[in-house]
């Protein structure tokens, strides 16, 4: 089933979307109509992204936005995000998720969230992967807010994929958002390998 990303965030705010990519330049553009869509309906972004690709995205948005707007973006590291305790730590990761939105849901401010990814730098195992998508899984159904995970899918096992499709209920593939599906893995694996 195709949905549209920023129609379905309009309509249902509990939305955890699996976004592999390919290439770097798609990657910017979509990353960055994403914050635009949340800057657009006046909702903090919580960017999680790598130093280098920031400046990348933040360069363009200078060219989009006001000073006024790129206060919507909360830009955390992501090195910092994952590693904070010294390693790829699910709960470590997951309390440091907590420890950032909790402004926000004490304010009653609405927020999204873009995370990126980058798997293949980490030499933890995998099934690592799996248990921190499961704990943010649950918070965002808990705390009602949109998520993009971003996957770079490179050299991406077929077992990571299976994992991540299981974890997320959407999968956002060339600007279609469809509904994670057994059949949808078999579709982006062929399409896009």
């Amino acid at each position: 089933m195709k949905h549209s990303l920023p129609d379905l965030i309009e309509t249902k705010r509990n939305v955890h979307v699996l976004y592999s990519y390919s290439e770097i330049q798609t990657y910017l553009q979509t990353v960055v109509s994403y914050i635009l869509d949340s800057v657009k309906a006046e909702e903090t972004i919580i960017l999680i992204e790598n130093e280098r690709i920031y400046r990348q995205i933040k360069k363009e948005l200078q060219t989009l936005l006001s000073k006024k707007d790129m206060e919507f973006i909360h830009f955390i590291n992501s090195f910092d995000f994952y590693f904070s305790s010294g390693s790829y730590h699910p709960p470590a990761i997951a309390e440091y998720f907590e420890k950032t939105v909790q402004p926000y849901i004490k304010a009653h401010a609405a927020f999204r969230s873009w995370a990126h990814v980058e798997w293949n730098s980490m030499e933890e195992p995998h099934h690592l992967i799996d248990d921190l998508e499961r704990i943010i899984d649950n918070a965002v159904n808990e705390i009602q807010f949109p998520l993009v995970c971003a996957y770079g899918k490179v050299n991406m096992p077929i077992h990571l994929k299976t994992m991540l499709m299981d974890s997320h209920p959407y999968t956002l593939i060339e600007n279609h958002l469809l509904t994670s599906e057994p059949d949808a893995l078999t579709v982006q694996t062929a399409s896009q390998s």
